[in-house]
């Protein structure tokens, strides 16, 4: 039985896929493994190409741009590793960070979600985790973000944390199952977040590794679509302030809208 689903929901990523995949390759993961990819109905021939140049990588297409949780949550229910591994298309996870990633989890059994350092393409490590989200804690992980050497220093060490990036985020299927799956209100971003708020809701931890590390190649699936990025950010801020700091709604829709940034009901 395969102990390991990966996960990548792709959306026109087939100038990046490739090397997603050829990264899970040099070297492979020791664990038992499976990689899915659940295609949110590209238009540039992601899923024809992937079909034709990694017959070992399953295909699904999820019929629609499904958004980020909804398509994962796809994938989710169509695997059945006892691990499930998210990762985006535009990262370089190999195989010797996953397998970090697992013996973390076999470690440390009151742990259901573990997630690795992340760097860019320059090697600037991202602040991957954080506090959970508040109007201070927003402010905070943005002011740190522009701070390359502190950030560097923050992310040498493994600690238990409030939430990890869902840009790589490996989690007990038991756990995201406990939680029911991702929260689909969120068409993309802020979903990993909540997704954290809930396991720990259930008395669980959530642990950021220092010596599992991957790349993110973050500017490369925002730059082609900046304004329907921003829209889909701030729609999920929204949902998320809903769902978790409901009093902080009023004041983030005003200041939402005197910046211009307050998006159109869907």
């Amino acid at each position: 039985m395969t102990r390991l689903s990966i996960i990548i929901v792709t959306y026109n990523s087939r100038g990046e896929i490739d090397d997603a995949l050829r990264a899970l390759r040099e070297p492979r993961p020791r664990i038992d493994h499976e990689i899915v990819v659940v295609d949110n109905a590209s238009t540039d021939g992601t899923a024809s190409h992937l079909r034709a140049t990694w017959p070992a990588v399953r295909v699904i297409d999820a019929g629609a741009n499904l958004g980020f949780a909804a398509a994962n949550n796809v994938g989710i229910r169509q695997t059945s590793g006892e691990l499930v591994l998210l990762l985006n298309p535009d990262t370089r996870a190999h195989g010797q960070a996953i397998d970090r990633l697992v013996d973390a989890l076999d470690s440390r059994p009151d742990v259901a979600i573990a997630g690795p350092r992340i760097v860019d393409a320059r090697g600037h490590a991202e602040l991957s985790f954080g506090r959970m989200i508040s109007p201070f804690a927003e402010l905070r992980q943005k002011v740190l973000q522009r701070m390359t050497a502190m950030v560097d220093d923050m992310t040498r060490r493994t600690r238990e944390v409030d939430w990890v990036s869902g840009a790589c985020l490996m989690i007990r299927r038991a756990d995201l199952e406990a939680s029911g799956l991702f929260d689909e209100r969120f068409f993309m971003y802020t979903e990993d977040v909540d997704l954290c708020a809930s396991v720990r809701a259930r008395r669980r931890k959530v642990l950021f590794l220092a010596d599992a590390q991957i790349e993110h190649l973050r500017g490369r699936s925002v730059a082609s679509a900046r304004q329907p990025t921003s829209i889909a950010y701030r729609r999920s801020q929204i949902a998320f302030y809903e769902k978790h700091r409901p009093r902080w709604v009023p004041a983030l829709k005003a200041y939402l809208k005197i910046r211009g940034r307050l998006p159109d009901k869907r």
